[in-house]
C-alpha cells in the first residue's frame, strides 16, 4: 500500500469516530463519507448532508476535521459539504428503521425494544405536570441515560421552551430526525408552527400527530421515553393507550383536596386501558420560608389520598413516588429553557425530581435473540 493509501485508509478508520450530531451514529457507517483525498500532507474530505440546510452542519465540519487531523502525516484538512441524493435518503432511511422494516412502525412496541415509556399525566391544568415533565427527563439524562421527550400536548405545548429546544427537525425524506437539549432529543408540535399559533384540531389528527411523533421520529436506541400528556383524559390519553399499550402513567397532584379527586379520575383510566401506574408525584408540597419552616399553601396529604384511592381502584399498590416543594426557580427554569434539576441540582426539589428519577430509572431487558443456557433432560 503507498502512502498516500494508507493516510486515506487511516483517516477513514478516524472518521469512524465521528458520530453524526444528529443521528448520532457513525458518518462511515450512515454513508455520509463520500470521498478522501491525501496530496502529501495535505487532505480533502467530503461530506454528503442529508439536507443543504443541515443545522449542524459547522459541528460536523468541527468534529471531522479534528478527526482528521489527528491522523499522522496529516498537515492540513479541508472539509468540503455535498448533499445526498433522493437514492441516497432512501437508503439512510431504510438503514435507520432497521432490516424488514420500510414502513414506519412505533419502536418502543416491538418485543427487542428496551426503552420505558412513560406518560406524565394530571387531571387539572396548572399543577406543573409539564415542568415535572422535562425535569424528570433532565434528571434521567444527567444519570447518563438516553431519554426521549414527546410533547403530547398539542393544544397546550410548552416543552421546547422549558428545554430551550429553538432549532428545527431535520427530515430524511419521511424520517425526522428530532432536535436535541441538554441530551435529550425532543419533539414537539411546536417545533412545526409558525410563531405562537394555535392549533385547532380534532380528535382524529391529534390521533395521528402522536402516531408520527412516535414511528416517524427516529429515536435511536433510548432507555427512557417520557410522554407530557394534556390534562385530563380526552383524546390524546386514550390514543396514548392505543399506540403505547405498554406506557406506564405517572400522575401528577398538588396537595390541594380538589386537585387530588380530578388526579385520580385520570388515573383510574388505567381500569379501562389496561395500562400500569407507575405512581404519584406529588407536586407544591410545601414552600420553604426564610427561617426554615414550611408552609404549605395548598393544603398537605393530597398525593398520598390519589395514591391510596388508585391502590384500591386497580387493586395493585401504586407509590407515592415523591413530593416536590414548591421553588419559584422551578418556574425561571422552565422559561430560560434550563431545567433546575441541572442548573441547581442540589436544590430541595431537585433533590426530590431526582429521587423520583431514581425510581423510575430502570431499563427493560429483553430476552429476544439471547441464549438462556438452557439444558433439556431427557
Amino acid at each position: 500500500m503507498s502512502d498516500t493509501a494508507a493516510v486515506v485508509e487511516a483517516v477513514r478508520e478516524a472518521l469512524s469516530q465521528v458520530n453524526d450530531p444528529e443521528i448520532r451514529r457513525p458518518i462511515t457507517e450512515l454513508g455520509m463519507v463520500d470521498a478522501i483525498e491525501a496530496d502529501g500532507g495535505r487532505l480533502r474530505v467530503k461530506i454528503l448532508l442529508t439536507v443543504a440546510a443541515c443545522p449542524l452542519r459547522d459541528t460536523l465540519q468541527r468534529d471531522v476535521r479534528e478527526a482528521a487531523l489527528g491522523v499522522e502525516g496529516v498537515d492540513a484538512a479541508e472539509v468540503e459539504f455535498g448533499v445526498m441524493s433522493e437514492e441516497q435518503r432512501k437508503g439512510l432511511q431504510a438503514k435507520l428503521r432497521g432490516p424488514g422494516q420500510a414502513e414506519p412502525v412505533i419502536p418502543f412496541n416491538l418485543p427487542q425494544s428496551r426503552t420505558r415509556v412513560f406518560a406524565v399525566a394530571s387531571g387539572k391544568g396548572g399543577v406543573g405536570k409539564s415542568s415535572i415533565t422535562v425535569n424528570l427527563a433532565a434528571a434521567l439524562a444527567r444519570k447518563g441515560l438516553s431519554v426521549g421527550v414527546v410533547d403530547a400536548d398539542i393544544y397546550g405545548h410548552s416543552v421546547p421552551r422549558m428545554l430551550g429546544v429553538e432549532g428545527a427537525p431535520t427530515q430524511v425524506e419521511d424520517m425526522i430526525m428530532p432536535p436535541q437539549s441538554h441530551g435529550m432529543k425532543v419533539i414537539s408540535i411546536g417545533m412545526f408552527t409558525p410563531g405562537n399559533t394555535a392549533v385547532v384540531w380534532r380528535g382524529p389528527m391529534l390521533h395521528r400527530a402522536l402516531q408520527q411523533f412516535l414511528a416517524d421520529v427516529y429515536w435511536g436506541d433510548l432507555d427512557v421515553l417520557l410522554l407530557d400528556l394534556p390534562p385530563g383524559t380526552g383524546d390524546i390519553a386514550i390514543s396514548v393507550a392505543q399506540l403505547l399499550p405498554t406506557a406506564e402513567l405517572v400522575v401528577v397532584t398538588t396537595p390541594q383536596q380538589a386537585a387530588a379527586e380530578v388526579a385520580e379520575r385520570a388515573g383510574a383510566i388505567v381500569t379501562q386501558t389496561h395500562q400500569k401506574l407507575a405512581g404519584v408525584v406529588e407536586n407544591m408540597s410545601w414552600m420553604e420560608l426564610p427561617d426554615g419552616s414550611h408552609m404549605e399553601p395548598f393544603g398537605s396529604g393530597g398525593g398520598k389520598t390519589v395514591a391510596e384511592a388508585l391502590t384500591r381502584d386497580v387493586g395493585a399498590e401504586v407509590p407515592l413516588l415523591g413530593q416536590v416543594p414548591l421553588d419559584p426557580r422551578l418556574r425561571e427554569g422552565g422559561d430560560a429553557g434550563v431545567p433546575l434539576v441541572l442548573s441547581d441540582p442540589d436544590a430541595e426539589a431537585s433533590r426530590a425530581i431526582r429521587a423520583v428519577a431514581d425510581q423510575l430509572a430502570v431499563r427493560k431487558v429483553s430476552l429476544a435473540g439471547k441464549q438462556l443456557g438452557l439444558t433439556p433432560t431427557s
